[in-house]
């Protein structure tokens, strides 16, 4: 038979399913819906094997769910908008939309030959004007609703780049783009109302049965519900108009050990302090300087500023407590000031140790006192023994302790229970050319004025020749463009400035599975279309977006019901959620003559066992060179290897186990190589087979082969049987193994278990190969091997399936079923064991006699050759499991 060509076979059935329309999603009230969708890409120029396995994935589904009678959506789109694409141009020159549109193409180039089941006629990136212009009506819309408000608020601020940073865009206190050191400042910022929401997206994910727990644990805890208490301590020499310092605490069991009071730089009492005063407004300014993330502040040197002030004790009077300005505390948590427990708070026992402070115990453990070496922190709930109670002896910490301590305080008209959430609003302004705009205008007359939704989009201005835009520039371009700022107000006509703020970037993918229902919509969503096609039936993508970007979509789908864009079915968008391991690969290097690392590509690379100790080595194939490398450090026995098969440049490597691809340290692998070498089929085999697809796996060229190698002879197998003709025997043991492979395939890929579907596979390979059944019974067992193939492998399974003789495609094929009856065991096979070490196996009834098994197992040409004509020392036949015969 002709030779097995992958890009061949895929050219060809790419095609075919091309003309065919075979991916097209098409509303069909007739059949159910299946809606596969996965997270989408970053236009960044290049696909990785990262992305191979998290799209093989949702093929598998799709190509399943079609296969099953279901109509099915699968699209693919960009995730378009944010910085790189504008750093690039900072960096290159030229246009971030031209940047990003050449990326999109070069990406599409690169996966559409893994033979996809996409809808590409629904694809769309977030930059086009189509959607964001979409965006922009739906703003309109939440700012009518309530759901968005403008307020002041402190934010990361880059010096440098003149622009806010998100908080994950701040490194180490720095900005992850200049290196600048980032402050804290004030700014008129655009706000989601998120936290109204806050205990109705934290209850529902009680519902989320098929959504991961560590997901679910990691939004519970990013959404933070806790009670506590809310109370005042009255001040001494403070202020006119602050005669009460409120105070919200998740402790108030430790009321009694309070040592000092806290209050942020930005607490009115410090604004009204460090007007009048310049030493508090350098402090506060120095405070300022330092990042707002929980990491920076936690990890930051704790400094506090004595003002001078004093409160009361609410249960004594005659107790004051200082006030402190201190750069740990921030303004959008609470009421921006806290009480310092030195002696049950590690980060306040630091602060009372720094500035000589009391550390005052409220509990001890029970087996003897703490000591001041660090701050006691009993577990949630623990016995200790009170030595400062409110009411004598409480006996318990955690949950019991806060619920007592709130009962009497609140007995005792000091403050009252408060439930609260550490979940903030989400603030969505970014000081950004390459964003959605956000369509108001300002105007001296009728102040914030929303865009007409006539007027949408409000397109960002492009590079005309006319107004180039220099991006090199540090700031805002649109703050800079000499007409695009300037127009008329739409509420009065008179001269107006639009907004120069564009969207957080979590806004675009906050809301894409809804558009995808219909992308071409002259409204966000079509009321049918989303009717029928949401929710995502099956959600897939990497667990780095475990708490943003699927909290924001949450909310997202909640506003998009209250304003009307989407049924109120799909408040949770999101039935089910998996979260893929990674696709790891050795880094490779060498290093200069400063010791630095110097990365190299797997493909320059060529592995090899040494001929002089038997050990794995890795040298630099020819022409590959490596700066200011030595050769004497090269040892002998690599170069005895390189000079004998004349391929390397002798240059040995250090090798670093599997890590995540990286593109900076080099050791990633381009899936478009691996498709010309081998074949799209052969790199989707590989990515399913290797490890449970929530783990990492491993790229390797040897893996790599050995799937070849193995869908080659499965090809090969094919051949012969198209050719075979006859009567065989073994026709029913080998529709069995069908029917059984049938079964655990379908349970596999159900329970996305694909690792264990494709183990199935390579049995049911193995079995046709070897089964000596007729010619009509391996054709028909073939067609169903390249059936549940089809969604692993689907360019090689319509060859099979074309050259055996199957109807049509096989995509459209109906998905096999397993017949119960087949997989009843009628028969069982026991292993024989002479003196424990397996000798021989015989098939017996499932429900044959034990006396009878032993005439069998006498009878076993093994065992009759053992024994010599004499008689077993012993013949113990455990039932159903394994025949020990001792002579």
């Amino acid at each position: 038979m002709s030779r097995f060509e992958p890009s061949t076979i895929e050219s060809k059935w790419q095609t075919a399913w091309e003309q065919a329309g075979t991916f097209t999603a098409t509303r069909d009230p007739a059949k159910d819906k299946y809606y596969v969708l996965e997270m989408f890409p970053y236009p960044s120029g290049r696909i990785h094997m990262g992305h191979v396995r998290n799209y093989t994935m949702g093929d598998v589904i799709a190509r399943y769910k079609m296969s099953c009678g279901f109509s099915v959506l699968h699209p693919m789109g960009w995730d378009a908008f944010g910085m790189p694409a504008e750093n690039a141009a900072m960096e290159r020159g030229g246009h971030p939309k031209d940047w990003t549109y050449g990326n999109i193409a070069d990406m599409r180039d690169q996966m559409k030959p893994l033979g996809l089941s996409i809808d590409w006629s629904r694809e769309f990136a977030t930059c086009d004007p189509e959607y964001y212009g979409q965006q922009q009506a739906m703003f309109i819309d939440m700012l009518h609703a309530g759901l968005v408000y403008r307020k002041n608020a402190i934010v990361n601020w880059d010096p440098v780049d003149m622009t806010v940073l998100a908080n994950e865009q701040v490194e180490d206190g720095r900005g992850w783009r200049s290196g600048a050191l980032v402050e804290r400042r004030e700014l008129t910022q655009w706000f989601f109302k998120i936290s109204d929401f806050s205990e109705e997206l934290l209850s529902a994910l009680d519902g989320l049965d098929n959504w991961p727990e560590k997901v679910k644990l990691m939004q519970r805890n990013w959404i933070g519900k806790s009670r506590g208490l809310e109370f005042a301590f009255g001040t001494v020499d403070a202020p006119e108009g602050f005669d009460r310092i409120e105070v919200y605490t998740t402790r108030p069991d430790t009321l009694m050990g309070a040592s000092f009071v806290g209050i942020s730089p930005d607490h009115p009492l410090a604004k009204q302090l460090e007007s009048h005063d310049d030493k508090v407004a350098a402090f506060c300014a120095e405070c300022r300087k330092g990042g707002t993330t929980e990491e920076a502040i936690e990890t930051a040197e704790k400094l506090g500023y004595d003002t001078g002030i004093k409160v009361r004790h609410p249960f004594d009077t005659s107790w004051e407590l200082p006030v402190y300005i201190a750069n740990f505390i921030l303004m959008d948590y609470g009421t921006g000031a806290i009480f310092g427990c030195p002696a049950h708070d590690q980060r306040d026992f630091e602060f009372a140790t720094k500035y000589d402070l009391p550390i005052t115990p409220v509990f001890e453990p029970t087996d003897g006192a703490s000591g001041l070496t660090e701050a006691f922190v009993p577990l949630k709930s623990e016995t200790v023994r009170y030595v400062r109670g409110f009411a004598g002896e409480q006996v318990q910490t955690g949950e019991a302790g806060v619920n007592s301590a709130i009962d009497f305080c609140e007995e005792n008209g000091v403050g009252h229970g408060v439930t609260k959430f550490r979940l903030r609003d989400w603030g969505l302004s970014r000081q950004r050319y390459w964003g959605c705009p956000i369509p108001v205008v300002h105007c001296e007359d009728c102040g914030v004025v929303p865009e007409k939704k006539e007027n949408l989009p409000v397109e960002l201005p492009y590079d005309n020749g006319n107004e180039p835009i220099d991006f090199a520039v540090p700031g805002n371009p649109l703050d800079r463009h000499p007409t695009w700022r300037d127009c008329a107000c739409p509420s009065c006509g008179k001269p107006a400035k639009r907004e120069t703020d564009t969207m957080d970037t979590f806004v675009d993918s906050s809301w894409y599975y809804a558009r995808f229902t219909a992308p071409r919509a002259e409204t966000p969503t079509n009321a049918e279309d989303a009717e029928y096609w949401m929710n995502v039936d099956q959600y897939i993508g990497g667990i780095e977006h475990a708490i943003l970007h699927l909290l924001y979509s949450r909310f997202f789908a909640r506003a998009m019901q209250i304003t009307g864009h989407l049924p109120k079915k799909a408040v949770e968008p999101f039935d089910a959620l998996f979260t893929q391991g990674m696709v790891t690969h050795e880094i490779y290097l060498t290093r200069d003559e400063n010791g630095r690392p110097v990365y190299h590509l797997p493909e320059t690379i060529l592995e090899y066992t040494s001929n002089v100790d038997g050990k794995k080595k890795a040298v630099l194939k020819l022409g590959v060179t490596r700066a200011n490398m030595d050769p004497k450090t090269v040892s002998a026995d690599v170069l005895t290897e390189a000079s004998r098969q004349g391929l390397f440049d002798g240059y040995e490597v250090e090798t670093i186990p599997s890590a995540k691809m990286s593109k900076s340290k080099k050791n990633v692998v381009d899936p478009v190589n691996i498709i010309q070498a081998f074949g799209a089929d052969t790199a989707r085999w590989f990515v399913l087979s290797d490890s449970p697809p929530e783990r990492d796996v491993e790229w390797t060229a040897s893996g790599a082969e050995a799937a070849y190698k193995h869908l080659g002879r499965v090809w090969r197998v094919a051949g012969d049987i198209a050719t075979q003709e006859g009567a065989g025997k073994g026709d029913e043991e080998l529709t069995r193994t069908v029917h059984k492979a049938i079964h655990d395939v379908t349970m596999g890929i159900e329970s996305f278990g694909f690792n264990a579907a494709v183990a199935k596979l390579y049995g049911l390979a193995n079995a046709i190969q070897k089964s000596k059944a007729g010619a009509d019974a391996r054709r028909d067992a073939m067609k169903v091997l390249a059936q549940l193939m089809s969604p692993m492998t689907p360019h090689l399974s319509e060859e099979i399936w074309s050259m055996l003789g199957g109807e049509g495609l096989v995509i459209d094929a109906p998905w096999p079923k397993a017949d119960p009856k087949m997989l009843v065991e009628d028969t069982v096979t026991l292993p024989i064991q002479i003196n424990g070490k397996r000798k021989a196996e015989i098939s017996v009834a499932k429900d044959l006699p034990k006396e009878e098994v032993e005439k069998l197992a006498l009878a076993n040409d093994a065992v009759v050759k053992a024994l010599a004509g004499g008689q077993p020392k012993k013949l113990i036949v455990v039932p159903g499991r394994i025949i020990n015969v001792v002579i």
